[in-house]
């Protein structure tokens, strides 16, 4: 019949969990990651169609691409056709591409799930011979845990409960069109049987089994991709009772992005850079390390180097050049989350890269990080708020705030919550395993309420 598991599919991480129905066993997938339970959502795929998941595919990445040559040629990647009165033509389209490219990386895959439609539409990418699907990069991500787990276990997995956020997208069909695509997904990787969670409400399950009493419980489940708020009545297995739920698409990526666009940026032009339009995008690419390799093209390279010698900021520029044509997009990106995370526990991070034509220093204090989010704090109170009002609860009504994801820990939102409720009802809860717990216990006890 086969296994049932709990799968938590995070922007960030991942994790998957078995229970008996007396433990919850998290499964230690990325043995190479220093927490093995947990998986970096990250997808490598190289020029010979292998695949690697998590601290594997960024180990790879570093090994193959840092450092490397590069020649490109043109190739023809499709045509336009030209209509216009009675005179009508195809013109072919030709771009350069690095025929030494040895393998894309991939991250952020269950934000495409979000950009299914609308300005910011994602309908996938080409990965050397093939095309690829949202749908399919996501098979090929859940394929891989799932081989891992099988492994582990030594049994085969039929079912999965999958975690999903309160909303992919405010609008409900481009969310309905979201989870569909994940479900595929799934079912393509392997599981049989597919059935979701709501990821706050999957945090709340793992809380429960610390109660020795009922309580009115806010989980607040602020992760890598999302924020996602739940009110419930927990404690009692037969009166358990979703109050309310809500969310929105911030989280602890857009915060990386806003560090880099409000302090880092001028260490590669930016605000140097005037009346260039060609140099003024590529730094404006600077925030998306995943769009940054894809602007190695022999005519950025000689559109900055023809800039560089004209002695236009030469020295933010080179460091732009190296940023783009040695692969170190990455690398920076790395960097700018982790001085994120040390600032929930000091005043200050320091972000530094000196690499291959890089010499970048940037001291940033938690003060100027949390004027950098400010606008995103105001949002996210806004939602709480929203949230608790639908819950038809009063402040006071609520026993326990339990606080769950990465983005959790940055003091401006702890302090909001205390703020909010008193310090003395702010709990945490497992940061990176509660939700992967918790689709666990929902997958061993069956039908969500």
């Amino acid at each position: 019949m086969g296994l049932h598991v709990g799968l938590d599919f995070g922007t960030s991480n991942s994790g998957m969990a078995i229970s008996d129905g007396h433990s919850v066993r998290i499964l230690p997938i990325d043995r190479q990651n220093v927490l093995p339970e947990v998986v970096k959502s990250i997808l490598y795929i190289t020029r010979e169609d292998r695949r690697y998941i998590g601290q594997e595919a960024v180990e790879l990445y570093y090994r193959h691409n840092v450092n490397r040559l590069r020649r490109f040629v043109k190739k023809r990647v499709g045509e336009i056709e030209y209509h216009g009165a009675e005179m009508f033509y195809v013109r072919d389209v030709y771009t350069y591409v690095d025929e030494l490219t040895p393998g894309r990386l991939l991250q952020y895959l269950k934000t495409a799930l979000r950009r299914g439609g609308g300005s910011d539409h994602y309908a996938g990418t080409q990965i050397f011979e093939r095309y690829y699907r949202v749908v399919d990069l996501i098979q090929v991500y859940l394929q891989l845990l799932k081989e891992r787990a099988e492994e582990l276990l030594g049994e085969e997995i039929s079912a999965v409960t999958l975690g999903r956020p309160v909303h992919f997208s405010t609008q409900p069909n481009l969310d309905q069109q979201a989870e569909n695509t994940l479900r595929q997904a799934a079912l393509q990787a392997g599981f049989r049987r597919v059935d979701f969670e709501l990821e706050p409400v999957a945090a709340a399950l793992f809380y429960e089994q610390t109660l020795a009493r009922p309580q009115n419980v806010l989980i607040f489940d602020f992760g890598g991709g999302t924020l996602d708020l739940a009110i419930m009545r927990l404690g009692d297995p037969r009166r358990r009772k979703v109050f309310a739920s809500g969310g929105i698409g911030i989280a602890g990526s857009d915060f990386d992005r806003a560090l880099i666009q409000k302090r880092l940026l001028p260490h590669f032009g930016y605000g140097e850079i005037v009346h260039q339009p060609d140099i003024l995008e590529l730094i404006h690419a600077v925030p998306d390390w995943i769009a940054l390799p894809e602007l190695s093209t022999p005519k950025n390279r000689h559109t900055l180097e023809r800039a560089i010698q004209a002695k236009t900021a030469p020295v933010r520029l080179k460091t732009l050049q190296s940023l783009i044509f040695n692969d170190l997009a990455f690398s920076f990106y790395n960097q700018v989350e982790s001085a994120k995370i040390t600032l929930s526990s000091r005043g200050a991070a320091l972000v530094e890269l000196k690499q291959a034509g890089i010499d970048l220093w940037e001291l940033i204090t938690r003060t100027q990080f949390e004027k950098d989010i400010q606008d995103y704090q105001v949002q996210i109170e806004a939602v709480l708020h929203d949230t608790l009002a639908a819950s038809g609860l009063e402040v006071e009504q609520i026993d326990a705030v339990v606080k769950t994801g990465g983005s959790s820990n940055i003091p401006a939102f702890s302090a909001m919550l205390q703020r909010v409720f008193g310090e003395e009802r702010v709990v945490e809860s497992n940061t990176f395993s509660s939700v992967t717990a918790g689709l666990a216990i929902r997958a061993y006890q069956g039908s969500a309420f």
